[in-house]
């Protein structure tokens, strides 16, 4: 199988940078597979796990928003932040789930600032994604 380098990049530092099989991401418009060879693009992600299958083993990261490129044999996400299973804290991220899930019913019933509603949205989804993510670390 052909491999391609994957680069996962923060504003903080390069958290990823190896030759893998495949990547799955969630794109604005859906979930992505890239392969070696795949049409150059550029998209959007949403805060999600990401998949990387590599040496016939899969690895998975929590990055939160920002972009994919591809290219020819080199796909770069441009990430706000991207963590490994073993840097995700399991009890703070299950804390700020609760935390956003609360905030969210307080916002519903008070009809108060779409602002408000967004940023409890998006503190759950990180909280969520931190969750899924932690549960493939390497044992």
């Amino acid at each position: 199988m052909s491999t391609f380098l994957l680069e996962i990049v923060t504003p903080e530092r390069k958290v990823f940078a190896e030759q893998v099989d495949m990547v799955v991401v969630k794109g604005v418009e859906g979930d992505l597979g890239i392969m070696a060879g795949h049409i150059p693009l550029v998209t959007p992600l949403r805060i999600s796990p990401v998949k990387i299958k590599m040496n016939g083993k899969e690895l998975w990261l929590a990055v939160h928003g920002g972009f994919i490129e591809v290219g020819q044999n080199k796909v770069v996400i441009l990430a706000e932040s991207a963590e490994l299973p073993e840097d995700i804290d399991l009890d703070r991220a299950k804390a700020a789930m609760v935390r956003a899930e609360q905030r969210l019913k307080m916002i519903e019933r008070s009809k108060k600032d779409h602002v408000d509603f967004r940023r409890a949205e998006v503190s759950l989804q990180r909280a969520l994604t931190r969750i899924e993510v932690s549960k493939h670390i390497k044992r």
